[in-house]
């Protein structure tokens, strides 16, 4: 594939093509005279580098970023000494000026004239990237064709949000030194970009004249969370409805048919810069959890849904997608985005692998890492809620209830078989639990019906409309709280009601 240098990279990158540069002379690590000193002196004239990373700022869509972009063409983009520090100084820098950073490697790894000294860099430049990340500041990486070896292994697979170039490349270890080691070539199709969005390695696979778009979109959100929070008190999106006397079961089936809108018709209707992300970003991907990045009206948020599509074609949620929220959390977490979780599921899978997976302890994780978020968290329960698949989502600072969304611990079948020993009284089990979204409200499990007029299903569009504008309304109210009020609230909430 045809490979651009680092200075074109950058300037079809940021706005204009311009850019500045932080870079200053490297340091002297080759001996006088060595063979290693004739080849940097080549690889400085053949590319017109200094070093094999060029760092610095410019405007990515009217935004200031900072930026470390390799040069494969200086002794393929290696890291020695001299790169180290200079990505670390950027890196540094960009902390300290509270810019999002932008990492775009292609690399073969650690250079070995420098041997051991140089290999140890690549746990230097993570402790750097990750005091940025501590920071509250947005990391995005780019890999470029290829990037292997040690900068894969380090600060190449640390990006809150991760893209690659199609076609590329992407490895720990080079095909040409697995082969020359093992004596045949390694699997093809696997350390392709490709490959590796589908399961769950990288967020996407994306162009470079697409690359701006798709970076200002993500950074739209997650440098949302180093902005003040406005304050006042937003207005409800419309008047709270009264909940009616729907059977239970005659919400169950509503929310069990085909064509209801799901998360996805709700980002597609209701949000905006809207980037959606691939898997745990560790080798995990599970179609049934959408993780996502989005505005509702001015309220940027990370999106952890549900999928009902994906669940009811074969995918139903398991371990893996438990972790994917748990990613999403973590994104909230770190960059101080509110939280936003659709509840929309037939229940987890149910599985002698899920099992050995630990099903259940990710549900355990996810409701620890949900109730201990310091930032403000919101549920819309879309539909269908069975199960731990549904609590690992549910308590959150404020849950929103669909007018034919339902929670319960198992399918009212399961039920109906535990108590009557027949799934035949499904309705009446139903009933009795109190799953519907009028008793949501009555026992303060739900605090917000969102009305179907009279089905979500009729009317797709409106209903996925006004549901974006309630969350809207509902995150703005939330994030301009007070953090120890709301986090008084979250704990009195998870108490439960004062015993009759």
């Amino acid at each position: 594939m045809t490979r651009i240098g680092a200075r074109e990279l950058i300037g079809r990158i940021l706005d204009a093509g311009r850019w500045t540069s932080w870079d200053t002379p490297p340091r002297r690590v080759a001996a006088p005279g060595s063979a290693y000193e004739a080849e940097l002196a080549a690889a400085r004239e053949r590319t017109g580098c200094d070093e094999a990373v060029i760092t610095g700022e410019g405007l990515l869509r009217g935004r200031r970023v900072a930026f470390v972009v390799s040069e494969f063409g200086f002794l393929a983009g290696s890291i020695g000494l001299a790169t180290a520090d200079r990505i670390v100084a950027a890196v540094e820098r960009a902390t300290a000026e509270r810019l999002p950073l932008l990492a775009a490697p292609s690399s073969g790894g650690t250079r070995m004239q420098e041997g051991t000294a140089a290999f140890v860099q690549m746990a230097r430049i993570t402790a750097a990237v990750m005091r940025h990340r501590a920071a509250g500041l947005p990391y995005l990486v780019y890999l470029r064709h290829p990037t292997t070896g040690g900068v894969l292994a380090s600060w190449g697979s640390l990006g809150h949000v991760t893209a690659a170039e199609p076609g590329a490349l992407i490895g720990f270890l080079g095909p040409r030194v697995y082969e020359a080691l093992h004596g045949e070539p390694f699997p093809p199709g696997v350390q392709v970009a490709e490959n590796l969005a589908a399961k769950g390695v990288v967020d996407a696979v994306v162009g470079i004249d697409e690359l701006p778009d798709v970076a200002a979109r993500a950074l739209s959100v997650l440098c949302a969370g180093q902005a003040p929070a406005r304050g006042g008190r937003p207005r409800p999106a419309a008047p709270e409805p009264a909940a009616d006397d729907t059977p239970a079961w005659e919400s169950i089936e509503r929310s069990r048919r085909a064509d209801r809108p799901g998360v996805r018709e709700l980002l597609r209707y209701g949000a905006r810069d809207v980037t959606v992300l691939s898997g745990t970003g560790e080798g995990e991907a599970d179609p049934g959890l959408l993780l996502a990045l989005a505005r509702f009206g001015e309220a940027a948020c990370v999106v952890v849904g549900q999928d009902r599509r994906s669940q009811r074609s074969g995918h139903p949620i398991g371990p893996a997608g438990l972790r994917v929220a748990r990613r999403g959390m973590r994104l909230a977490r770190e960059l101080h985005l509110p939280l936003l979780t659709v509840v929309d599921t037939p229940g987890a899978v149910l599985s002698a692998e899920a099992e050995e997976r630990g099903l259940a302890g990710e549900i355990a994780r996810c409701l620890a890492e949900l109730t201990t978020l310091p930032g403000p968290t919101l549920c819309v329960l879309l539909g269908e809620g069975t199960g731990g698949a549904a609590l690992a989502l549910l308590p959150t600072d404020r849950v929103l209830c669909a007018r034919h969304g339902w929670l319960s611990p198992l399918p009212p079948e399961g039920a109906s078989v535990i108590v009557h020993r027949t799934t035949a009284r499904a309705a009446e089990m139903a009933q009795a639990q109190g799953v519907r979204s009028a008793d949501l409200l009555a026992a303060g499990i739900a605090d917000h019906l969102l009305p179907e007029c009279p089905d979500a299903a009729a009317e797709p569009r409106a209903f996925c409309t006004r549901t974006a504008a309630a969350i809207a309304a509902h995150l703005a109210e939330l994030t301009a709280a007070d953090p120890a009020d709301r986090m008084a609230a979250r704990d009195r909430r998870l108490q439960g009601p004062p015993p009759a």
